[in-house]
Formats: structure tokens, C-alpha cells, sequence
């Protein structure tokens, strides 16, 4: 007999297909009229699924309510959708990009990093109560990268085309795409200083200069030098191994489409085994793979990966949605809700605004200061920030003495778990409304005045006759053409040149004479038209001249 299977496979795939099917048919109304963005929408369709309301996604059970598994799986999760976003921001951006642009980039992810990691340290070491600086550091290395997906908002769709030049649209996905991997030299940078220095050092073989040396070794050269080495070589391979296959005919228009995303994938699975970093390694890649454009420009008109995207942002934001820890913000014990709304405003307003301000005339892609708050303002904390949570949980789990996880690493690990979903939560909240209330706060005032000015004005507003108008305008007045306002016929010869009206006087025959008033103009405004001797202006054929 046949039993109803309520599993959490079967509840899982209906409520994302049915999400996902339901925004798909209001999409375009609310990204390209109201202005939100796809990553709101799905975290707060993500909360009013989650077990915190309506209990249809449960993820602790996935996991057999094993709560490290839960944190690997979003790990995971974050690995993937940034390895794929990343290789994508990479061939988005033109030939050479990399370097021709190295100066606006050495700027944003020299300097500016560095002072978005200092500034994000001092607010939260003021404002959460018995942290180190150096834990704080380490919690904003965390928020210090931009997100390339929330990124993706702001640089694409119908509000960027027309506000958002060109060129501060790529050095925006630039930076994004660049900074994420750029985040772990500034978080292990603190980690490595906590595990050998913190309490004394104690289960711990070494000092402040073990840490430093073995910081220098394994983050830079291991872990970035190798990343960009590994990810320049991997996506010009393909590259070339792409045209070849093409130039054969051995590729299907299918398999060619998909060819970047399955090098993310195979990027995020070989640098994952080697213990580099695949996010930065998939930027590069990203980059190398269409260095000579051939690839985006090929792929310029197809929507697969825009799709793979657009499928990726939904289902992540879903999942953040219910594995945010909510109830922590309240009853965490670390910080009091009444610290993190402040530490959540000031985190965005001062991260990262008033350097780039400060920098925004040696980046000669932001052209005035407007752009530059609008560079400043939005640098949104997402994905890669949720990714370094557990980064950086999975390292202070291995701080351990006689087995057991140290006092200071246990307080940092929940640190740094409550402050920075807050702020994430913050930032996709704040980011994801600042378009929309902004159009709404600039088109307001506007509206207001002009229902006032019609309601107070008795004059018809003129409207200058476009198009087909424009045709049955001209044909009303040659049936008037003759005519002045006392009713005294006026015959206009073709023999004789026909007038040009330019400004306030006449113009016959090369004789400038004033325009007598009642004269009836030919044309509304004070642009000069010429109509030809003898030929119909409505229908362009010549007329018969006597």
C-alpha cells in the first residue's frame, strides 16, 4: 500500500525546487525593478525555512545532529560556490586584465586590505568585551576579504549598466575575486601567533618566532605563491588544450560551455589535496584561462554560466539562511546584542569607506568622489567570510593540550562564530536593501514635487511631438501653413526659398528679416529644419509646381 515518504532528500529537493521555481517567475521584477539582490531574498527564504520557523530544512539532521559535520559541510559548500564564482570573475574580466591594471590592484589589495584588516580589528577588540588584540585580529581577517558573490549584485544587471561605468565594474570584480584568497595571510598571521604564543604557549613546541617563520614558509610561498603558480599553469593548459580541441572539432558547443565551471571544479579538488589555497588558485586560473579574451568572448552571449551563478547564489544563501546560528546573537554570553548592532555599523561604515576615499584619486578608475563612496560603501562581507569562520575553526581545533582543545582557542572559535555571521548578516542585509532604499529616497522627493507643481500650474505641460506624432503634427500644420492669426490668407510659392527659422529671427533667401509676431512657427522649438523645394515633407514624393 502506498505510504507517504516525508524524508529530508524528499523535503530538502521540494522546498528548494519550489523556491527557486516561485523567485524564477518574479526575478526580473525584483532584481531589475525593485533592486534586490538574489542573496536577501534567499537567506530570508532560508529563515523562514530553517528550524528556527517553519522546520522544513533541518540541517543538524542531515549530519546525524553531528555538529562538525555541519560546519564541514558548509565549509564545503562555501569552498565550492566560491572556487566556481571565481573562476567565472576571472573570465569576465578582459585580456591581460591582471596586468594591465596592476596598479589600481596593488592599491586595493595592498594598502586598502591591509587598513580594512586594521580598522575591522580595532572596532571589534573596542567593542567586544575581554578580547585581545590579538584574537581580534584574527576575528577581522575574517571580515577583512570583499565577496565576489554578493560583488556580483552591484556590478551586474540593469542598475549597473546604467549608474556604473565599465571600468570601476571590472576593477570591483577584480579586487573581489582577488582579495578572498589574499584573506589568509592576515588570518594566519594571527592564528599561528595564538597557538604558539597564547597561554604561554602551552602545548605548544616554539615561540613568537617559530610562528612567524613557519607563517612566512607555509602561508606565503605553500599557500599563496604555490596557489597563483598552480592556478597561472592549470588555466593556461586548458586554455590551450581548449583551442586545440576546438580548432579539431572535437568539442560539442555543450561541453565548451561548461569548460570553466569543470575547471573550478577540478582546481578546488587538486588544490584541496594538496593543502594550497583554491580560492585564490581559481581566480587565477580564472584569468590565464581567457588571457587572449578567445573564451569570453566566445562565451559573451551564452547564459549557462550566468545561470550556474544565479543557481549557486540561491541555493548557498538558502542554506546560510538555516545554519546561521540566530539564537547566538541574543543569548551567546560573548557580546550583548546592544555591542553587535553598533559593532555592525561602524564595521560598515569604517572598514572600508574612508580608505578608499583617501586612495580614490590614485585609482583611475573611480573618476570623481561619488564613485569612490560608492566603491567604499559597497564592499560587502558574505561568503568569504563564512568560509573563513570555519577555516579558522578547523585550525583552532587543533590547538590542543593532553587532548583537549585549549581555553583560548575554544573562546576565539565561538568569537569569532557569533561576530562574523553577524556581520555577514549585516552586511547582506545592508547591501542588499542600500539600491533599492536609495532609489526610493532619491525618487521620492521628486515625485512630491512634481504632483505639487502640476496641482499648482494651470499651463499644460509642452511635450515636443516624437515619431508618428511628430508626422500627423506636421500634417495639422501645412493644412495651417497659410494662415496667420487674423485669418489673412498667406501663399507661399515654391519658386520662392522657404524659410529657416533659427532662433528668434527668419532667414529667406540669405536676407535676415525679423519674425513678425502672429507669424505661426514652423516647428516647436528652435531647431532648424529644412524642407525641400517642392516635396511633400509628410511623404517625401515631390509635389507638382505650377
Amino acid at each position: 500500500m502506498p505510504t507517504l515518504a516525508i524524508t529530508n532528500f524528499n523535503i530538502v529537493c521540494s522546498v528548494l525546487g519550489g523556491f527557486i521555481t516561485l523567485f524564477g517567475l518574479v526575478s526580473y521584477l525584483f532584481k531589475e525593478k525593485f533592486y534586490l539582490s538574489e542573496a536577501l531574498i534567499s537567506l530570508l527564504a532560508g529563515v523562514t525555512f530553517s528550524p528556527h520557523a517553519a522546520n522544513f530544512i533541518r540541517p543538524l539532521q542531515y549530519t546525524s545532529g553531528s555538529q562538525a559535520d555541519l560546519d564541514s559541510v558548509t565549509l564545503y559548500f562555501s569552498r565550492l560556490v566560491l572556487g566556481v564564482q571565481l573562476v567565472l570573475a576571472g573570465v569576465q574580466l578582459p585580456s591581460r586584465y591582471l596586468k594591465t591594471e596592476w596598479k589600481s590592484l596593488a592599491l586595493l589589495l595592498g594598502p586598502v586590505m591591509t587598513t580594512m584588516w586594521i580598522v575591522s580589528s580595532l572596532l571589534i577588540w573596542s567593542l567586544v568585551p575581554n578580547l585581545s588584540f590579538l584574537h581580534a585580529l584574527a576575528v577581522g581577517a575574517c571580515v577583512t576579504p570583499t565577496d565576489p558573490v554578493l560583488s556580483n549584485s552591484i556590478v551586474k544587471g540593469k542598475f549597473a549598466d546604467k549608474n556604473i561605468p565599465k571600468d570601476l565594474q571590472k576593477i570591483v570584480t577584480a579586487e573581489s575575486g582577488a582579495n578572498d584568497g589574499l584573506g589568509y595571510p592576515f588570518l594566519f598571521f594571527a592564528l599561528y601567533l595564538i597557538k604558539y604564543t597564547g597561554e604561554g604557549g602551552a602545548g605548544q613546541s616554539g615561540n613568537a618566532g617559530t610562528a612567524i617563520g613557519i607563517w612566512f614558509y607555509e602561508t606565503w610561498v605553500y599557500v599563496i605563491i604555490l596557489s597563483i603558480i598552480y592556478g597561472a599553469i592549470v588555466g593556461w593548459i586548458a586554455k590551450e588544450l581548449l583551442h586545440w580541441a576546438e580548432e579539431k572539432k572535437f568539442v560539442d558547443r555543450e561541453s565548451f560551455l561548461v569548460f570553466a565551471i569543470t575547471l573550478a571544479l577540478f582546481i578546488i579538488g587538486t588544490c584541496g589535496m594538496i593543502g594550497s589555497d583554491d580560492v585564490l588558485a581559481c581566480f587565477i586560473a580564472g584569468n590565464a584561462f581567457t588571457w587572449d579574451d578567445w573564451f569570453r568572448l566566445e562565451t559573451l552571449d551564452d547564459s549557462l554560466q550566468p545561470t550556474i551563478d544565479m543557481l549557486l547564489n540561491l541555493s548557498v544563501f538558502l542554506w546560510y539562511g538555516a545554519v546561521c546560528p540566530w539564537s547566538s546573537f541574543v543569548n551567546s554570553g560573548i557580546i550583548s546584542i546592544y555591542r553587535l548592532i553598533p559593532l555592525g555599523i561602524l564595521v560598515l561604515l569604517l572598514r572600508r569607506l574612508p580608505i578608499v576615499f583617501a586612495f580614490h584619486k590614485k585609482i583611475h578608475q573611480i573618476e570623481e568622489m561619488r564613485q569612490a563612496v560608492f566603491v567604499g560603501f559597497f564592499g560587502p562581507i558574505g561568503v568569504s567570510a563564512v568560509f573563513y569562520i570555519y577555516i579558522s575553526a578547523e585550525f583552532l581545533d587543533t590547538i590542543t593540550v593532553d587532548g583537549v582543545v585549549r581555553e583560548d582557542a575554544s573562546q576565539l572559535r565561538d568569537t569569532i562564530l557569533v561576530v562574523v555571521w553577524f556581520l555577514a548578516i549585516c552586511s547582506i542585509i545592508v547591501h542588499g536593501l542600500s539600491i533599492p532604499l536609495g532609489k526610493f529616497g532619491f525618487f521620492l522627493p521628486r515625485t512630491f514635487s512634481r504632483a505639487f507643481t502640476q496641482n499648482s500650474s494651470d499651463e499644460p505641460e509642452f511635450s515636443f511631438p516624437t515619431g508618428q506624432n511628430f508626422l500627423a503634427a506636421v500634417r495639422q500644420r501645412r493644412k495651417k501653413v497659410g494662415t496667420v492669426e487674423n485669418s489673412t490668407p498667406v501663399e507661399l510659392s515654391p519658386a520662392q526659398p522657404q524659410a529657416e527659422r533659427i532662433g528668434g529671427r527668419s532667414n529667406r533667401g540669405g536676407e535676415e528679416t525679423p519674425i513678425t509676431p502672429g507669424t505661426p512657427p514652423l516647428i516647436a522649438n528652435s531647431r532648424t529644419i529644412r524642407f525641400p523645394e517642392g516635396e511633400d515633407i509628410t511623404t517625401g514624393r515631390q509635389t507638382p509646381t505650377s
